[in-house]
Order: structure tokens, then sequence, then C-alpha cells
């Protein structure tokens, strides 16, 4: 089937605030001299997977609310200065914004304003299902306005995956995204137990695929049932930043899944790129390559370090 777009990306458009702290939890004290600058840029989860996508070669198409404001201009230049094709809603509270606390070793702590959000937001649905009729597959982002517009997409017939972040495995909020979408994403660092959050994911909806992604422990990926550990990649340089890692690591996995690969396989395209997240500062937007991944997993495969149950051989991609 030919389609305009491979992925429709739904939400997660903002602007991040990026402050170097010299360690985290950074302790109280009136003040702090941050000698590696503060920054302010475009790129939110949203903004970020379609950033990976498009840079992996994938048609990418990105839609959300965005405010007549400095935060909006910067969303927008965001998209059209990577000829990021963007639908931005106009919406009358602003851009989403947050401010991101980054470690020496990298982690980081978010703070997210939430005033910039309201229970009346919306998508349009004539615009929504314009785009979902031109599109493969949909990424949602665990917001609001995306929520509601879930069955629209399951109506259009389209795949659907999502990221839940750092879910507890408890909170109802983020429950219709994880049972709506046939591939689930999220980190392990708020779960005791990643398998079992993992099958209770896959019982409770229509998920065939569930990744945990758990830093430098590798994931825990989940398939019909059976879990298997994906080992970690090594970054190909010093660790920087965790931000975007698992937007990267989103976008990878969605290379191999719109291409047939097998599971496993696409969570070595995964970890691939979110190790190369890693060596980015997040005041820069720099996505792997298609090639740049393509090359790291042929060299992977080849020193006979597949993720468990990957195939070796040629990408389909």
């Amino acid at each position: 089937m030919s389609m305009e777009n491979d992925v429709l990306v739904l939400g997660g458009a903002g602007v991040d605030t990026i402050v170097y702290v010299p360690e985290l939890p950074l302790p109280y004290a009136d003040s702090w001299m941050i000698r590696l600058g503060i920054t302010a840029r475009a790129g939110q989860t949203g903004d970020f997977v379609a950033l990976g996508l498009a840079s992996l070669g994938l048609r990418t198409h990105h839609i959300d609310l965005v405010g007549d404001d400095h935060e909006g201009d910067l969303v927008r230049a965001f998209h059209r200065d990577r000829s990021l094709p963007f639908t931005g809603i106009p919406q009358p509270l602003g851009t989403k914004r947050a401010v991101n606390l980054v470690g020496p070793d990298g982690r980081r702590l978010s703070l997210y304003d939430d005033s910039r959000s309201a229970e009346g937001d919306r998508l349009p649905e004539e615009t929504v299902r314009a785009l979902a009729a031109k599109s493969r597959h949909a990424h949602v982002s665990i917001t609001h306005p995306c929520a509601l517009a879930l069955p629209l997409l399951r109506e259009a017939g389209l795949t659907l995956s999502t990221d839940l972040h750092d879910w507890d495995g408890v909170n109802p909020y983020h429950e219709p995204f994880a049972y709506a979408a046939d591939l689930v994403f999220l980190s392990a660092t708020a779960l005791e137990d990643p398998v079992a959050t993992l099958r209770a994911i896959a019982e409770r909806g229509r998920a065939r695929v569930v990744v945990a992604t758990d830093g430098a422990a590798g994931a825990h990926l989940l398939v019909e049932g059976v879990s298997t550990h994906v080992p970690a990649i090594a970054p190909p340089a010093p660790v920087v930043d965790t931000n975007g890692a698992g937007d990267a690591f989103a976008a990878g996995f969605l290379l191999g899944w719109l291409a047939g690969e097998a599971p496993a396989r696409c969570a070595l395209f995964g970890a691939v790129a979110g190790a190369h997240a890693c060596t980015v500062e997040a005041t820069r937007a720099d996505a792997i390559s298609r090639e740049q991944l393509l090359t790291r997993v042929a060299e992977w495969e080849t020193d006979g370090a597949t993720a468990d149950g990957a195939t070796s051989g040629a990408a389909r991609v």
C-alpha cells in the first residue's frame, strides 16, 4: 500500500531548558554557577522521535498543539530547519516546556510545566483522520489530546506504538495508551519487576511486543508472552547525556518493525540508536543516520554479539 507517511507522530512537541549541573541530586544552595551554560531548545519526546525516524529515512509527519509564543517559534523552526513536516494546532495556553537538570554522568531530572495544558485540549478530529488516512503507523505520546485520538487512529486501521516513559505500572493515566497500542515502550526505572509489568500490559491490552529499556543493563523484550534480555550496546563515544535515548531507541526499533524484522533484531536497532543518542549533548539535535545504524548493526552481528534471538545477516531496511 502506497502511503504518504510511514509514521504519524502525535504529541510531544515542546521546549526544554537544559542545565548541566555538577551533581544529581543537586544539594541545596542559594545559588550555583553553571559553567556549561543554560540553553533553551526545541525538542521533547515527539520532536525527537520524529527527528530520529526521519534521520533513518522514514517518511514522518508530526502533529501537536503549540502556542503563538517564543517556545512555539522554536518548535516550528526545529521542524522547518530539518524539513520535518509538522502540523501545529493553536494552543492558547502556550507551548509545553520543561527544565532538564543533567548530571556529569548523563543522568537527568526533568521538571515539567503543567500550566500549558487543559482538560479541553483536542487534536481536531478531521485533521487526525486526514493524516491517519495517509499513514502506515502512528506513534502516540502520552498526553491527554493524544488519548482522545486513539479511537480515531484505530478506526483508520493504523498500527500503534507508544512510550509510557517512567510508568510505575500502577498509575491509571497511562493505561489507555498501554492497552491500545500494538507496540509498547517504557523505561524500567520505576518498575520493581519489569517482566511482570510487560506481561500485564500484554495480557490486558493488544500489544504483541512490549519493551522496557533499562539503561546500561540493556532492555527487557516480551514477544507473544516470551521474555528475553536485550544486551546493552556500548556507545561509540563517551556518554554525555541520556536525554532522548529512549526516543532514539523507539525510532530505531520502528525502523526494523516497519521493515518486517524480527522483534529481537528491532531491539538491536533500537539499542544502537539509543547508544548513539547518549553521546550527543541535549543542547544539540543529532540523530543517528540510517547508514550509521546499519553499519553498527552489521559490525555487532559480525562479532557474533547479536541480541537474544536476533537473526544475523543483512537487514531488510
